[in-house]
């Protein structure tokens, strides 16, 4: 080879070698898009690629920023109403599971649901699941075969304060009642935490004790005047143009 196509060759692999460390140096982002709206000042955000990463709530109005989920979220492609303020709940693809949050997006937890064990009902899959709905402060996820999961009324047992003289209740075993007490020390989970099917099981959990057990709905109680979205939305290839 002559020396001219030497240096030629020399300088292109030096390029080609420079443009490499720079795009390890400094890789491509992830896109952020948001997928879903509350109303005009509250959303979610999803860093990802592939509508899949970090879920984020913003609430602009209020100066609220909080990450719901750190990695491999993938957006509920199912029926999604949040009207409350105080009380939101995102559920995620792939199961019944959720994070919400009782303090306006500030924090956020998981949830747990108590279905029938008899029957296999006692977490609904995901296939069944029809849609999610947050109104007056208290959750349901409603499946195809009519269940509702329903959260609390959005208030703790006030005997179960700090202070308070605690819950006491008996069971019949054996043909004789035994009595129990629920101390304030250890009052189970707040409110909101615990999605029941209330016709099924309420009567064999000892949620049935709590005043903000009773009197559940029956029915998802009626939308009304709400500006969000009813489904989450994400474009699987942002960023990759």
């Amino acid at each position: 080879m002559n020396p001219v196509k030497k240096r030629v060759l020399r300088r292109s692999l030096l390029a080609l070698l420079a443009c490499g460390l720079l795009a390890a140096c400094h890789p491509r982002q992830p896109p952020v898009q948001v997928v879903y709206r509350f109303d005009e000042h509250r959303w979610l955000e999803l860093k990802g690629w592939h509508c899949e990463g970090e879920l984020w709530f913003v609430d602009q109005k209020n100066d609220i920023r909080s990450q719901i989920y750190y990695q491999s979220y993938r957006i509920f492609t199912r029926k999604l109403i949040n009207t409350s303020e105080r009380y939101m709940a995102v559920p995620i693809w792939g199961e019944a599971g959720m994070r919400v949050s009782k303090d306006y997006g500030k924090t956020w937890q998981g949830v747990k649901f108590k279905g029938d064990e008899d029957d296999g009902t006692e977490t609904p899959s995901y296939d069944d699941i029809v849609s999610v709905t947050v109104v007056n402060d208290q959750g349901f996820l409603l499946t195809r075969q009519g269940r509702i999961y329903m959260s609390s009324h959005p208030f703790d047992d006030p005997r179960l304060a700090p202070g308070g003289p605690g819950i006491d209740y008996s069971i019949m075993f054996r043909g004789k009642p035994r009595q129990y007490h629920i101390s304030p020390r250890s009052p189970g989970r707040g409110w909101g935490l615990e999605y029941i099917d209330p016709p099924r099981v309420l009567n064999q959990l000892v949620y049935k004790h709590y005043t903000n057990f009773q009197n559940l709905p029956e029915a998802i109680p009626e939308v009304k005047d709400y500006r969000g979205w009813t489904h989450m939305r994400c474009d699987l290839g942002a960023g990759l143009e």
